[in-house]
């Protein structure tokens, strides 16, 4: 008797469950494309908008279209020299002999691609030795070294500016050592030499690791072809070897060049006034409230940076290095028993090598350490103590250490939040087969091409000061707009982790769980998520150490405001005193390393890279 009651008490809900199944069908069909376009929403509000408004400020003034900023900057030679001359109208007989008599002027644009082009072969000479020795021999240690190739993408650039002043300064370490020999002393700091040492620092080893990589993805049966048919050692390089390493080298100089062109902390603490880059003039002519100028010079940094990045990733599409079902070439001992002359030879220039490695890339962050330490009478903890006086003591218009620490920690979890799903579902959409998924490539990347400088400029004079959308007013505060700024700094280095993972796929897998009914989404997670998890990781890893150290937006958005970071805080001190800048350093060292070793440690046993 009571089946019917049963059956009507329970007929009414079955609809409602299948209903409710449908919609989560539908849903879970169509979730990567509601993914793909909240991450495009957020590009477009956290970057490309920002972006559009430095363009928007640069083209309109006083509310009427012109070019007139353009125009200007194009023919003052102060920002382009010579060539601003010719676009004066000035006669080129007379501006080239000006060139010849030694009167050339190459003006702040001029000056800042002839500093990234020395940088890049600075990086090419110090980096390209590297990757020969990584790939072609092999010693104790070398798997860790090669890990350490990582580094100078979570090393926060101020810190490292610190630690070149610790070395190279007039009585930083360097003097130190050359006075104990009975050597004089060496004027690098405020040098266009230090700059460039500084960025080689940085940019050396990603030369390396780029060219390591093309350097094992060699077959070694081609090289073997080649000198079974009597090639000698140089030419089997010159004609197999060298001709697979050129992409990977021409890559680290691009991208070398694109970084290095939009330089700002290392330029700002080790170059002074007369070594000042584009990006420097830009945040001076925004400190200066001269914005049009300020956007119209932003512009053309873009303008540079995107079409060198373009080129790269034109050049990157038709010459990608494929390492599938190749036998690498053998390694060689480093240190074999009984080496003959012509072994010997060869191992000699890499000791001499890995003497200048030692006081390129080691000695700026153990001089910042020693420098934390010692006093003019020695062994001392002054300057840590400096930091807790300030911390007790400090006036409001004062740097503290704890809110430098504690808002460089929220800042980086909030962009942790943006830029991991972001980078993920980027690495997707550029990983899967379609028309134009080289163009989604270079829009998703563009951020890597645009400096920080010109994001806060953006975020600064559109949602920071306010946006009016039909009579109502919206603003966001100075903490959301340097989230949104990190974020978009540290997102591309996610994809560049995320997507090798998602492309080395056995697509077999995925194909086999969609024959038996799962949907796109559901293979993503269920499948290729927890086989590139180790990526994934990694990723959270460097977006929370990039975040943490990120300079060139935060001090934009935080001028005259409480929101300064541990960057902002070093930058602040080493105007004053050395002392306090390393401690700061120090403690943002141990931040930024402690944060990216709990990160991995919870979240995967390995980085994948």
């Amino acid at each position: 008797m009571g089946g019917p009651n049963a059956e009507g008490a329970g007929g009414p809900s079955e609809p409602d469950d299948g209903r409710a199944r449908r919609v989560r069908d539908a849903l879970e069909r169509r979730a990567i494309a509601l993914f793909a376009a909240g991450t495009t929403l957020l590009l477009v509000l956290l970057f490309y908008y920002p972006v559009a408004t430095v363009l928007i400020e640069s083209v309109v003034v006083e509310g009427a279209f012109t070019l007139a900023a353009f125009a200007e900057l194009l023919r003052d030679p102060f920002y382009f020299g010579d060539l601003a001359r010719l676009l004066a109208g000035e006669s080129p007989r007379a501006v080239a002999g000006d060139v010849l008599a030694g009167q050339r002027r190459l003006g702040i644009v001029g000056f800042t691609a002839y500093q990234a082009a020395l940088s890049t072969l600075l990086s090419l000479a110090l980096g390209l030795p590297a990757a020969y020795v990584l790939a072609r021999y092999e010693f104790r240690g070398r798997k860790t070294l090669r890990s350490l190739t990582i580094l100078p993408f979570v090393l926060p650039s101020i810190m490292v500016a610190i630690g070149f002043v610790a070395t190279f300064g007039q009585n930083g370490t360097l003097n130190a050592v050359l006075s104990a020999f009975g050597l004089g002393p060496v004027e690098l700091l405020f040098t266009l030499e230090a700059v460039l040492i500084a960025h080689a620092f940085y940019n050396a080893p990603l030369v390396a690791r780029v060219t390591t990589a093309a350097w094992e993805s060699v077959d070694a049966r081609t090289v073997e072809t080649a000198r079974s048919l009597g090639a000698g050692p140089f030419r089997a390089f010159r004609d197999v070897i060298a001709p697979q390493l050129y992409p990977a080298v021409l890559m680290g100089g691009a991208l070398t060049f694109v970084f290095t062109f939009g330089t700002f902390p290392i330029v700002l603490a080790l170059g002074g006034f007369e070594l000042a880059t584009v990006e420097v003039f830009v945040y001076q002519l925004v400190r200066e409230l001269n914005y049009t100028e300020a956007a119209a010079l932003a512009i053309v940094e873009l303008a540079i940076t995107l079409g060198v990045l373009y080129a790269y990733l034109r050049y990157e599409a038709k010459h990608t290095v494929r390492s599938r079902g190749v036998r690498p070439l053998p390694r060689k001992s480093l240190l074999p028993a009984n080496p003959s002359l012509r072994e010997l030879v060869p191992r000699l220039g890499i000791g001499v090598y890995a003497l200048v490695a030692l006081v390129v890339f080691v000695s700026p962050i153990a001089s910042m350490l020693y420098t934390s330490v010692t006093g003019p009478s020695g062994l001392t903890l002054d300057h840590y103590r400096f930091l807790m006086e300030r911390q007790a003591t400090g006036a409001a218009f004062q740097v503290q250490p704890w809110p430098a620490i504690r808002n460089s920690l929220v800042f980086a979890a909030g962009a942790l939040a943006l830029s991991l799903p972001m980078g993920v579902v980027v690495s997707v959409l550029t990983t899967r087969r379609y028309r134009g998924r080289k163009l989604v490539d270079a829009v998703s990347m563009a951020p890597l091409a645009v400096s920080g400088i010109i994001v806060g400029i953006g975020l600064l004079r559109g949602p920071v000061f306010g946006v009016e959308i039909a009579g109502w007013r919206f603003a966001v505060g100075g903490a959301v707009a340097i989230v949104a700024a990190h974020a978009v700094t540290c997102y591309p280095f996610v994809v560049r982790t995320v997507a090798p993972g998602f492309e080395s796929l056995d697509h077999r897998l995925i194909e086999s769980a969609r024959a038996l009914g799962a949907s796109r989404a559901r293979a993503l997670v269920d499948i290729e998520l927890p086989l590139v998890w180790p990526g994934v990781v990694a990723g959270a890893a460097f977006a929370t150490a990039i975040s943490i150290g990120e300079f060139s937006s935060t001090i934009v958005l935080a001028t005259g405001t409480d929101q300064y970071t541990m960057p902002i805080a070093i930058e602040r001190f080493i105007g004053r005193r050395l002392g306090p800048a390393t401690a700061m350093g120090v403690v943002l060292l141990f931040v930024s390393s402690v944060s990216f070793v709990i990160i991995d440690r919870l979240g995967g046993e390995s980085f994948g890279l």
